[in-house]
């Protein structure tokens, strides 16, 4: 096995100069297995993982996931593309059974951003040219997804981009009402239910039933990006239960191979999906539904439903949103703004970007994962998986009250602030 140095050196010469430093500055160890919420290092450390952009909602290494995986590999793990295969049958059955109403028709794909691109391809062939998204969303770094993704760091080096889009604050609907205007048969309008990249910002109370009035009254298609929310990781199936939203498209990834294989989805009305369904060869990919990525989501589907990680999501968020406002309190009240978050999607919003940069590598030393949030430098994100054992709990709670302490050292309260 290589040692840590001799990975730098690799990535440096072949993945980029920019990974490498980075690996180097923040002295990151070297993964070499997981299981549940736990990473092993090459050094011999273990750590929780309450990071990866959201992929391990059911843990890594789920067992039914890896059985059904290994199971499927050593029958067949791509398909022809030219006969039909069950997995994909069955696991889009088993997705769409899943899925909000009336979202009976699903494209599969292999990253969260193909599942953007899809939805915007949908768009336009159904006559929608105009696209309206949220600023502080993500959808993704693809030419198309970064159209929708109002963050100019990312985009100016590749414009120009799509014509014909704008972009709204998240949370006005009046806003949207009147980028859309009174006739949005033209339109096509994207957004998370709740920003995730933008610092897990959560949607007013209305806010998500109220954009949808405005798409039906006003004849737009409503598209949720539930990539990072989607399939429980709000403590309820999908984003668009927080206000009973049904939408005319919804785009699922990261969890949906159970951290296993990449795999996404993009799930369609009928009356949307109709220039697919009349072209089977409009839009395809060679690995897009592959049977080992099919026999992932089956599983992890599966996996979710019979375990009740939907409801233990939403609990354990409740435990550590509680966690996390005790111990900034405590220690960190002068440097912290808010705790935030429902379900494991929670959020930690410092008052600067330094300051957040600072514990996310206290979490580091006391073993702990967390991710940054690209459109929102000064909230930390953790997104746990939902089968985190009482003792992982335990030892979070013990790395993040050693996290706080050690930040309260370095950057104590003003004197005669606070009590």
């Amino acid at each position: 096995m290589m040692d840590r140095s001799e990975v730098i050196d690799l990535y440096r010469k072949h993945l980029g100069e920019g990974q490498g430093r980075v690996a180097t500055i923040l002295n990151l160890p070297v993964e070499e297995s997981a299981s549940g919420a736990r990473v092993r290092t090459i050094d011999g450390r273990e750590m929780l993982n309450c990071g990866g952009y959201g992929a391990f909602f059911v843990g890594a290494g789920h067992p039914a996931v890896l059985a059904a995986v290994r199971e499927q590999l050593e029958r067949q793990a791509l398909s022809t593309r030219v006969l039909i295969n069950e997995a994909a049958a069955r696991a889009a059955q088993a997705l769409t059974r899943v899925a909000p109403p009336g979202l009976d028709k699903v494209h599969f794909s292999c990253s969260g951003a193909e599942a953007v691109e899809t939805a915007i391809k949908i768009a336009r062939a159904n006559g929608r040219k105009r696209l309206v998204s949220m600023t502080g969303g993500y959808h993704g770094k693809t030419m198309g997804a970064l159209t929708v993704t109002a963050r100019s760091v990312y985009q100016d080096p590749f414009r120009p981009l799509l014509p014909h889009v704008a972009h709204v604050p998240f949370g006005d609907a009046q806003a949207l009402a009147d980028t859309l205007g009174d006739d949005a048969s033209d339109a096509c309008l994207i957004l998370e239910p709740v920003q995730s990249e933008g610092g897990v910002v959560m949607p007013p109370d209305g806010y998500l039933k109220a954009v949808e009035a405005i798409c039906r009254e006003r004849g737009a298609m409503l598209v949720l990006d539930e990539v990072m929310t989607g399939l429980g990781r709000l403590g309820v199936w999908w984003g668009a239960d927080l206000d009973g939203v049904v939408p005319d498209a919804v785009l699922v990834g990261k969890c949906l191979s159970g951290g296993m294989v990449p795999v996404a989805a993009t799930l369609v009305s009928p009356e949307y999906f109709a220039p697919f369904d009349a072209d089977p060869y409009l839009h395809t990919s060679t690995y897009s539904a592959a049977p080992v990525a099919m026999a992932a989501v089956r599983a992890t589907v599966e996996a979710i439903e019979d375990e009740g990680l939907v409801e233990r999501a939403r609990l354990l968020g409740e435990r550590l949103v509680a966690m996390l406002r005790r111990l900034t309190g405590t220690y960190i009240p002068h440097l912290v703004a808010e705790v935030r978050g429902r379900g494991v999607l929670i959020g930690v919003e410092f008052v600067d970007g330094h300051l957040a940069a600072e514990f996310l590598m206290d979490l580091m030393d006391h073993g702990v994962i967390a991710n940054h949030s690209m459109n929102a430098l000064p909230v930390i994100r953790f997104t746990p998986p939902a089968v985190m054992t009482e003792d992982d709990e335990k030892r979070l709670g013990e790395a993040l009250e050693a996290a706080c302490a050690a930040c309260a050292q370095r950057f104590p309260r003003p004197d005669g602030a606070g009590a």
